[in-house]
């Protein structure tokens, strides 16, 4: 496969953003806070037992309480419905449930190893893993901003108090999901027990220092998010209704992109997306009106063919020698439309005949 390189340039593009921390470090807060700096409609899947409603004076959003089990499924689920809905950013709160909460992947691991693989957790691992990925591709091809909060394992350290005195502070060791995944967000950033935010990963460069998270940094993070190329290309979403379309067409993708000079459709750019689309549909509905009109041509000539095979299974009603030349036509056009017509006319030669006796 041919390999197409271009001058580096940074597109615009959404928000995804992980906060990570212990009970009580402020991740519900810190996500409300961004998600205001970044403005328009915020929606919230919680999975805390509706605790973010608690913050519903930080900023208006809309809510969904997600409910155990917390397949892939109902996590992907609520993606689309943030999507289809409109709104401009959605807060996960958390995806820790999605690994480790009531039916989610770990329990689905044990369940599916006992019923199915004879408590192989590694055959188990091998249908429950699919689906994690798709929950994970669900967030980065999303065409909204996505904040996440994750718990983390907690932890107690002593520390230095001074005075040569001890105390005991609680920290946030370990984010409760997959191991990994950190590296599918532009920014990772834990937050301790005081409510500090210290980024573990951040592209975005913007959170160098360790600090409370406030409503201007969802302002700074806006900024960045919008300057990059305005030439850019299309998102998850675009890729997939194009990719379907493509295929429902029968256009062959790998040639596409090959006699464009792109890697794959994910380079195809956002100016000629709904040109793109248009002239598909055009396509797909130029192809379905010839089916169309394929179709009725072949019933037209079915049609007259079976007309024929009426007229002649007529006549050689009418010069039937025994009852059992009745048959074949009585059989031949059963399920037609002509079924009555033969019937009526094997019996009024049995009738003639007097075979009905």
């Amino acid at each position: 496969m041919t390999v197409f390189f271009k001058p580096a340039q940074r597109k615009n593009a959404k928000l995804r953003l992980a906060l990570a921390g212990p009970t009580g470090s402020g991740k519900t807060t810190g996500a409300l806070l961004i998600a205001k700096g970044i403005g328009g409609r915020i929606a919230v899947a919680d999975t805390e037992n509706s605790s973010a409603e608690l913050y519903d004076d930080l900023v208006p959003f809309e809510h969904a309480n997600l409910q155990p089990p917390y397949t892939p499924e109902k996590f992907i689920s609520a993606i689309k419905a943030a999507e289809q809905g409109g709104f401009d950013t959605l807060i996960i709160d958390s995806i820790t449930h999605e690994w480790s909460g009531v039916g989610g992947c770990l329990e689905l691991v044990d369940k599916i190893a006992k019923t199915s693989f004879n408590n192989n957790s590694w055959g188990a691992w091998s249908e429950v893993t699919p689906r994690h990925r798709k929950f994970i591709d669900a967030m980065l091809q999303s065409s909204i901003n996505i904040i996440v909060t994750l718990r983390s394992k907690m932890e107690t350290v002593q520390v230095n108090a001074g005075n040569n005195k001890k105390k005991v502070e609680k920290v946030g060791m370990k984010a409760e999901q997959r191991d990994g995944i950190e590296y599918e967000f532009t920014t990772v950033l834990d937050l301790t027990h005081d409510n500090y935010a210290v980024s573990t990963k951040d592209r975005t460069r913007l959170f160098a220092e360790a600090r409370p998270l406030c409503e201007n940094d969802g302002v700074l993070l806006k900024e960045w998010l919008i300057s990059g190329s305005a030439d850019a290309c299309i998102n998850g979403n675009q890729y997939l209704e194009l990719e379907a379309l493509m295929l429902q067409a029968g256009i062959n993708i790998e040639n596409y992109c090959l006699k464009r000079g792109l890697n794959s459709l994910h380079d195809v750019k956002q100016q000629i997306f709904e040109e793109t689309c248009q002239s598909i549909h055009s396509m797909i509905q130029n192809l379905q009106k010839a089916q169309q009109a394929n179709e009725k041509q072949m019933q037209a000539e079915t049609d007259a063919r079976l007309e024929s095979d009426h007229q002649t299974a007529l006549k050689d009603i009418q010069h039937a020698k025994s009852i059992n030349d009745l048959n074949k036509p009585a059989d031949y056009f059963r399920g037609t439309k002509y079924e009555q017509s033969i019937l009526n006319a094997c019996q009024a030669k049995s009738d003639m005949e007097g075979w009905s006796a």
